[in-house]
């Protein structure tokens, strides 16, 4: 019996199908995760695989990436949280500030938690209920955004309306019809679950126009794509959105989220004013994770950002050329497959790690060599198929 075989029957005794995050399973179970070196994971068998999954697009600089790590191990060795606030979270606000353009932000521990706060943030600015958001999109895992009837009460689906997404007609309709009642249109501008296709900018631009018609919000779910540009993918739009959820990258490895926006908008959250929106989080802006994101982006400038998305570029074309079918913008990749769970078992057994639908996510420190071994490993794989 393998490690993994071993550590997974003994999940299956003290966690739900030996599943804690549904992300990660492929079936019959996955491998377990040892140890992860720059642009490498082993896993529990002593399996080496370049790991083009990156912990689905947080970690931008790889695994234990030295100043990363070194800020996150002083932090801590100060204290780990508090139940008082650190100028980490300070220091982090200001660097997003002077990236995206918005001024406030507030921060907590995931992507989920991030767009709850933005819909809170949305209604309580507004006053109004409804969330217009877009089929097959990817939000988390609260229940105003999630597709699954299971577990959702049907109050709070009927306070969502959900659109094919490209779809000018039907917004427009949507909009005409219950403008008046949007708190706010959600939109992830490159959609990983709804096949990684950009946003038509035509589209995006008819969106910020129609929130401004109707006096709702413009919220863009950066989650994900905010590793596209030094202000995120709404920056290359050339949009302003009045609402920003972000993650991933901005934790350095660690646990984080944030939510962006003007001052008048975000002030909904803010003690000083009388009827505020009260939002806590034991481990909200914890130093680890803020310390850690700081240096992360600090590391990851306009320089590595370009450079990066030209490696993402040159690879989605390289597999396009050699007849793959591949989408996505920059260093981000996303791959069609006919039987995901067993070409994601072929490029693992062949030492390539991707996301269990397909999707690939370079990090800084990829090599030439490394990227290479991903083109030749996938187009070996993908072409004839």
């Amino acid at each position: 019996m393998s490690s993994s075989e071993a550590l997974y029957g003994r999940a299956t005794n003290v966690i739900p199908g030996g599943n804690t995050r549904s992300t990660v399973f492929v079936a019959p179970h996955p491998p377990y995760a040892a140890q992860g070196a720059g642009a490498t994971i082993t896993d529990s068998d002593g399996h080496q695989v370049i790991d083009a999954n990156n912990n689905y697009t947080s970690l931008i600089h790889g695994h234990a990436e030295p100043s990363v790590l070194a800020s996150a191990v002083d932090a801590a060795g100060k204290g780990t949280a508090f139940g008082l606030p650190t100028r980490y979270e300070v220091d982090l606000a200001e660097v997003l500030y002077e990236r995206t353009g918005l001024a406030q932000w507030r921060f907590c521990n995931s992507g989920t938690e991030a767009v709850m706060m933005l819909i809170r943030a949305a209604r309580a600015y507004t006053g109004r209920d409804l969330v217009v958001r877009f089929d097959g999109s990817y939000h988390g895992t609260s229940d105003t955004v999630v597709d699954a009837r299971r577990g959702v009460p049907d109050g709070v689906r009927d306070s969502v309306l959900v659109l094919p997404q490209g779809d000018q007609a039907a917004v427009t309709e949507t909009m005409a019809r219950y403008g008046d009642r949007v708190a706010t249109i959600l939109i992830d501008l490159m959609p990983n679950r709804a096949g990684l296709t950009p946003a038509d900018p035509a589209y995006v631009s008819l969106l910020r126009e129609l929130t401004h018609r109707h006096g709702a919000l413009l919220a863009i779910d950066e989650v994900i794509t905010f590793r596209l540009g030094t202000g995120g993918l709404s920056g290359l739009y050339g949009v302003d959105p009045d609402l920003m959820s972000l993650g991933k990258v901005i934790g350095g490895g660690f646990p984080v989220g944030a939510v962006g926006g003007p001052r008048q908008v975000l002030s909904t959250f803010s003690p000083l004013d009388s009827g505020s929106v009260s939002w806590g989080g034991t481990f909200s802006a914890n130093p680890v994770s803020m310390a850690a994101g700081l240096t992360t982006l600090e590391l990851f400038d306009a320089k590595a950002v370009a450079e990066l998305n030209g490696t993402g570029d040159r690879l989605r074309g390289q597999l396009s050329q050699a007849g793959v079918r591949a989408s996505g913008r920059g260093s981000l990749v996303r791959l069609f497959p006919d039987d995901v769970r067993t070409t994601w078992w072929e490029l693992y057994r062949r030492g390539v790690l991707v996301g269990s639908n397909g999707l690939i996510a370079l990090s800084t420190v990829m090599s030439d060599e490394h990227i290479a071994a991903i083109g030749k490993t996938v187009t070996e794989i993908l072409a004839t198929k």
